[in-house]
This record gives structure tokens, C-alpha cells and sequence, in this order.
């Protein structure tokens, strides 16, 4: 091992410590914003609309995994909630990303699915991702309701998110780590709002 054990194990207690300070200040800052995100969800699954997802590598993991929470189950048996991850046809992404560009991978999808009743959820740890951008400026021109997730500086994704989730850091991980933490949250509000 290169790095000693006594030292790994310090930045482990380092790592562990910055995580928790980061999602501190993520709920001192946002936990009104985190009940809007999931009013919202809710209000859509109550009225038959649909949820879609997107982002890139680690936020398109965590895409897939909301949808997973709602279509399957969070915490307790319920009817199916439609909510879809535009990350996981990879035909229709190379496909676009072929024939037009990589940055209309999302906005393409969203045309062709997304109805004004709907919610878009764009995730992108940097809030520059041109794709995610170009995801949730679509949905808008629909009317559909737009959801961002992002970190510190939510840079165009603030301008095109009806409602956008910032987590006070600039480090990739805290950020992704923040992310999941508040879809759980927002997935077990979301199943006690409508199944309670």
C-alpha cells in the first residue's frame, strides 16, 4: 500500500467529516427547496404526469436510480409512479449524438416525450453541462415544470430550472454524495404525500 494505514485512515475520517459539513449546510440552506422538489414531484405523479431524468456519467447513474425509486418502490408497497431516465437507450443517444450532437442528446428526447404536465430533472455536478442545459431549456419551451440539480454555482442551470437544488460545494463527490441523499429524502416525501 502506498499510502500508510495510518494515514488512510485519517482521510477517511477527513472525507467522512467534509461530507457531513457539506450536507449540513445543504439543509440549513435548501430545506425549503428540498419540500418545493418534492411538492412538485408529488403534484405531478397525482395529476398522471411523468418524470424524466438526465445527466452525464455519475448523474446519469443517479437518473437511472430516482427512476428506479419511483417505478419500483422507495420504502413501501404502492402502485408504480412513472418516471423515465433519458441516460439508458443507447441506440437513441448514439444515434443523436451521431447524427446531430452530443449536446442534443437530452433536448431531442424531451421533444419527442415530454408533455407541459410533466416534470424534467437535469442533473450536472457543475452546471455547465451543454447536453443537460439544452435538456431542461427544451422542457421550458414546452411548459413543462424544470427541476435542476447542481453544486455550488449553478451557472445556466439556475436560469433554466423552475426550481434548482445547489449543494454549497465545489468537490465533485460532496456534490454527488448530496445529490442522492436528497432523493431519498424527496422520494420518501413523495411516497407519504401520495400513499399516507
Amino acid at each position: 500500500m502506498v499510502i500508510s494505514e495510518k494515514d488512510a485512515k485519517q482521510a477517511i475520517k477527513e472525507i467522512v467529516a467534509d461530507s457531513i459539513s457539506v450536507k449540513q449546510k445543504l439543509i440549513e440552506q435548501q430545506s425549503g427547496i428540498i419540500l418545493d422538489i418534492s411538492k412538485a414531484i408529488a403534484d405531478t405523479f397525482s395529476k398522471g404526469g411523468t418524470v424524466y431524468l438526465f445527466g452525464n456519467g455519475g448523474s446519469a447513474a443517479d437518473a437511472q436510480h430516482v427512476a428506479a425509486e419511483f417505478v419500483g418502490r422507495f420504502a413501501r408497497e404502492r402502485r408504480a409512479l412513472p418516471a423515465e431516465a433519458l441516460t439508458t437507450n443507447t441506440s437513441i443517444l448514439t444515434a443523436i449524438g451521431n447524427d446531430y450532437d452530443f449536446s442534443e442528446v437530452f433536448s431531442r428526447q424531451v421533444k419527442a416525450k415530454v408533455h407541459p404536465i410533466d416534470i424534467v430533472v437535469g442533473i450536472s455536478t457543475s452546471g455547465k453541462s451543454k447536453n443537460v442545459i439544452n435538456g431542461l431549456r427544451s422542457a421550458k419551451e414546452i411548459g413543462a415544470k424544470t427541476i435542476g440539480f447542481t453544486g455550488a454555482e449553478p451557472a445556466l442551470m439556475g436560469e433554466f430550472s423552475d426550481i434548482c437544488l445547489c449543494v454549497p460545494s465545489k468537490s465533485t463527490p460532496r456534490i454527488q454524495e448530496s445529490h442522492i441523499m436528497v432523493w431519498h429524502m424527496v422520494s420518501e416525501i413523495v411516497e407519504r404525500s401520495i400513499f399516507e
